[in-house]
């Protein structure tokens, strides 16, 4: 077996590795004038196992675009040389938001992509809390695992639970489903009843709308879940009703953290007690000194090489992979 993580990626690389023992295999990447660049292993990839590393988020210096052409050469020049089997390791997989058509000519962009990595020779993608699941696992005709944070989460809120009654409330009707498995798995490792909730949202022309709020929260300290936080107002709308509606405390959860700076200032809005994101998108954001307060950050290298290991001795993968 080797584990390969890309350039912009070692940092999450570097603990699953450490929480195995297994090494980061070296590579080269070199850059081109014009724009272009090339990657290669530089020990021999022949009737191995692969697992490759990249997160397909946009960051400063590269875009999601760029970063999924990269990890796509480098799994096509791994079949090349002759890998037994490649799979990509993608914790924040791009363009997974766009996943069915809800206006007239819409592109599906998450479709587009799986038959990238189909045309490259993947022979699995393995990936974290993904917009839609069963958008991601319609998409692919090759392997997919899909691993989720909610027992991360889950274990986390019960080992410091606050006293009284607690909610879980997603922040949008897509989301339902994600809460409801973070509600039923904090009820499992808490012992204790957990309340549930969720907010309207209806989005068109880039305006987001929608008031309606359904669930009891009042006097509960409510945690609120996302997949990902990018510019931060779906969740702010979600705090600020949970507030009306009388919680005593607002907590956000999501896995992928990918503030942008307007994100930053409004998950700094007082209706916001604490913010808990992982390590799966990387480098994070220079956080105001309000938010840095209120940040807390969890690991998915335990999680990630959990199962990456399972898959390479080909056993079951556990319960920490949706069904």
């Amino acid at each position: 077996m080797l584990f390969f993580a890309l350039n912009g990626s070692e940092t999450l690389g570097q603990a699953i590795a450490a929480a195995t023992g297994f090494d980061v295999a070296p590579h080269e990447e070199r850059e081109f004038e014009g724009g272009e660049h090339k990657a290669r292993p530089l020990v021999s990839v022949r009737g191995k196992d692969i697992f490759v590393l990249h997160n397909l988020n946009g960051r400063e210096g590269a875009s999601a675009n760029d970063r999924l052409l990269r990890l796509l050469f480098f799994i096509a020049t791994c079949r090349e040389n002759g890998a037994a089997r490649v799979t990509a390791v993608v914790p924040y997989l791009a363009y997974s938001r766009k996943d069915r058509q809800t206006k007239p000519r819409d592109p599906v962009t998450t479709r587009y992509v799986a038959s990238l990595f189909e045309a490259v020779g993947t022979d699995m993608v393995m990936t974290l809390d993904v917009h839609t699941i069963l958008a991601f696992q319609n998409a692919f005709r090759c392997r997919t695992l899909h691993l989720d944070t909610r027992r991360l989460f889950a274990a986390d809120i019960a080992a410091r639970m606050p006293e009284g009654a607690i909610a879980v409330v997603s922040p949008d009707g897509g989301g339902v489903k994600r809460a409801e498995l973070l509600r039923e798995t904090l009820e499992a490792v808490s012992g204790r009843a957990v309340d549930f909730g969720f907010m309207e949202k209806r989005r068109s022309g880039g305006v987001v709308s929608g008031s309606l709020f359904a669930g009891d929260v009042e006097g509960r300290q409510v945690f609120i879940v996302d997949d990902m936080i990018c510019g931060g107002d779906t969740v702010l709308r979600a705090a600020l009703a949970c507030r009306q509606h009388g919680a005593t405390a607002v907590n956000v959860l999501a896995a992928h953290g990918m503030m942008t700076p307007k994100g930053i200032g409004v998950l700094g809005d007082a209706a916001i007690d604490g913010i808990t994101l992982t390590d799966s998108v990387a480098p994070f954001a220079v956080p105001t000194a309000a938010l840095a307060a209120k940040l807390r950050v969890l690991s998915v290298g335990p999680l990630f090489a959990q199962v990456i290991l399972a898959v390479h001795e080909r056993r079951p993968v556990g319960d920490s992979v949706s069904p």
